[in-house]
């Protein structure tokens, strides 16, 4: 195949990726629609341990271990949370082909520009999300995955997209692969981090609500309890941690001295790379020594996660620097 069809076939795989990821999100969207009815949730018994080890639910328990009504609300739920994550692979599988012929276009690395940088940031959101799916049972964060990768594609698509062309001077080193790999993996991982702190604060509330003798909707009866979300929020962003710290703080210096003979400038990108750092490592800090859990750490992992979305695409688009190629 040649670099030309290469690009055709890439220009037809995201948008198509794309496509697939807005039916996944309209499946988990009907999944909390359903579930949007009341229950009573017995405070005393709001997270029970199923035989995998994974917490549940009072409610998913008790539908498990009664006769299934395959009209309930859970039921279809379940169904729709299902097709919800195939749909989701099946995309991811897509997304990927793009990817990978879209480097094959441009006989490099895809990660020359703004639309190349953004394909494969979210298809890292995608592999962290499915990843953590396999491990940790994540599906209940199949909404806002598929929301942010479908928005962040379309995006790219429509107002960021470049031809497939040749890398500008600064980028030809081995440094690049290190660097953005490590960057977009953790990058992936800040942004499902930064999902489960959101999810995590709804059902806190809810849980607070239920302990006051009030009731909660089915959808957020079935996630995990608060604490069990918390935690699942701390290992995630305590994998990325270091990612980001090794892949920007490390490999970027060194790879900015080879590109411009410093190791670092206080360019807005390198500023923000930083802030993004020393967000996180609060998060980390307070979390070991002073103790922090729930709202208080969900609120810094949430503003970590803005912070890392204004670096990766305000700094791009807004300011002036040394990486302001990548906004091409």
């Amino acid at each position: 195949m040649t670099p030309e069809t290469y690009a055709q076939v890439s220009n037809l795989l995201i948008p198509t990726a794309t496509v697939i990821y807005a039916i996944a999100m309209v499946s988990h969207a009907s999944e909390w629609a359903m579930g949007r009815a009341v229950v009573k949730v017995d405070a005393k018994e709001q997270v029970l341990v199923a035989s995998d080890g994974q917490p549940v639910s009072s409610g998913t328990a008790t539908a498990a271990a009664g006769p299934v009504d395959h009209s309930s609300p859970s039921v279809r739920m379940a169904a729709a949370s299902r097709i919800g994550v195939l749909l989701t692979c099946l995309a991811f599988v897509l997304h990927l082909g793009g990817v990978v012929t879209r480097g094959l276009a441009a006989g490099r690395v895809p990660w020359g520009n703004m639309y190349e940088f953004s394909i494969t940031a979210s298809l890292a959101v995608a592999i962290v999300y499915l990843a953590f799916v396999q491990r940790y049972r994540l599906q209940w964060l199949g909404l806002g995955v598929t929301l942010v990768v479908a928005a962040v594609l379309g995006l790219a698509t429509l107002a960021l997209y470049t031809p497939a062309g040749p890398l500008v001077p600064a980028l030809h080193s081995y440094w690049l692969v290190i660097h953005v790999s490590a960057a977009a993996i953790s990058g992936g991982a800040f942004t499902v981090g930064g999902l489960v702190s959101v999810l995590y604060l709804i059902k806190a509330r809810a849980e607070r609500k239920v302990l006051a003798g009030g009731s909660m909707s089915t959808a957020l009866s079935r996630l995990p309890s608060a604490e069990a979300m918390d935690g699942t929020a701390y290992k995630v962003l305590a994998f990325a941690f270091p990612l980001w710290t090794f892949g920007v703080l490390v490999a970027g210096p060194i790879w900015a001295e080879y590109a411009w003979g410093r190791y670092w400038g206080w360019d807005p990108k390198e500023v923000w790379s930083l802030v993004t750092w020393v967000v996180y490592a609060a998060y980390l800090h307070a979390r070991a020594t002073a103790g922090w859990r729930g709202r208080r750490a969900a609120t810094i992992a949430i503003i970590g996660w803005f912070v890392f979305i204004f670096n990766f695409v305000g700094v791009n688009l807004l300011v002036s620097g040394l990486h302001s190629y990548a906004g091409v």
